[in-house]
């Protein structure tokens, strides 16, 4: 898990409707307000937007069916999702108290680099592009790369993870979450990409929370190092597609591609072992170790729970471990075995 936020503590009542609060904080790439009371009547609410309010989420009171998902966090109350940019608008309609306690700040890219140190995973150049980069010359990598999410977890950390199969269940890591809570303190980011190849102008895309943990793997992170889950509001991500899961265990030399959201930024491809155009990503071992394969695909930080996938387009591995020459990932013939059962992985 790469940290790609902070909380900081906040003492705010919003006593009417023309009063609202502003939460700016210079350079942030996303502001997470938590509310510790929000007591209004059934037909009074909030919202919490960004200043344009093209990114807007409404709750009446205690939320409730129709409003936006919420995350959890082991105190009082309930947070909005997370608004993308510098700057949280919240306003308020009725009369009763409104009371934030607290907020995330998304960290800047050398916040980034400075509160992960040596989690790089890139072997000399990056070759990894905007997913978009590659619409036109590999449409199908980029279909596929829509089931894969941006994961914050609690706020503040950051993963990848990716439906699978038919029916509401995601895939991450286990080391990047493990318990309902942080579950429930979770957001999935879909869509979470550049509009542009090159032009750092992702959109705030799809947002959901997390609902239940289904199942995580035994043993640590260099085992099979999986969480499966399901999301709130499956119906707002159905439309990404998903992907499924190989049966079989990979062979050495085939090729492979991953997509996912390394330090937690907008959704790239690693296609190319280097260069763009040059050799193509490839399983290194099939059979690195009992649990992993090893592949040379440039990754970092935030990739945790990113899939790894073949050339017909299914996911080999779970990527987990960083390092150069290889980086390694789960075996994903493995992991089915185990939620064959909880999955629908019939395309």
């Amino acid at each position: 898990m790469t940290q790609i936020g902070e909380e900081k503590a906040a003492n705010v009542v919003i006593e009417s409707q023309a009063s609202g609060h502003v939460i700016h904080e210079p350079g942030a790439t996303y502001i997470k307000v938590h509310f510790s009371a929000v007591n209004l009547r059934p037909d009074e609410f909030i919202t919490v937007s960004n200043p344009a309010k093209t990114e807007v989420h409404t709750y009446h009171g205690v939320p409730q069916a129709g409003d936006a998902d919420y995350t959890i966090h082991g105190r009082k109350g309930f947070a909005a999702l997370s608004i993308d940019g510098d700057t949280a608008v919240v306003t308020r309609s009725g009369k009763g108290e409104v009371r934030i306690d607290g907020y995330w700040r998304g960290y800047t890219s050398d916040e980034i680099l400075a509160h992960n140190p040596g989690i790089l995973s890139v072997c000399s150049t990056d070759a990894r592009r905007d997913v978009v980069c590659y619409q036109t010359s590999h449409p199908t990598e980029y279909a596929r790369s829509r089931a894969v999410a941006k994961l914050l977890i609690g706020g503040g950390g950051s993963c990848t993870t990716w439906r699978v199969g038919d029916t509401n269940r995601m895939l991450t890591n286990k080391h990047c979450f493990s318990t309902q809570a942080v579950v429930a303190a979770s957001e999935m980011q879909f869509n979470f990409q550049c509009a542009t190849c090159g032009g750092n102008n992702p959109g705030a895309g799809t947002k959901v929370s997390g609902a239940q943990l289904i199942q995580v793997s035994a043993g640590g992170s260099s085992m099979l190092d999986y969480a499966l889950y399901s999301v709130n509001n499956f119906a707002a991500i159905q439309g990404f597609g998903t992907l499924y899961l190989e049966t079989r265990a990979a062979t050495t030399g085939e090729r492979i591609y991953i997509p996912g959201h390394g330090d937690g930024t907008a959704k790239r491809l690693s296609i190319y072992d280097n260069t763009q155009g040059g050799a193509n990503c490839t399983v290194r071992s099939g059979n690195f170790n009992t649990y992993n394969m090893s592949y040379s695909c440039d990754t970092s930080g935030g990739n945790s729970g990113s899939p790894v996938l073949s050339a017909n387009h299914r996911v080999l591995a779970l990527h987990h471990l960083g390092g150069c020459p290889s980086n390694q990932g789960a075996k994903a013939h493995l992991i089915y075995n185990e939620i064959a059962s909880l999955i629908d992985n019939t395309p």
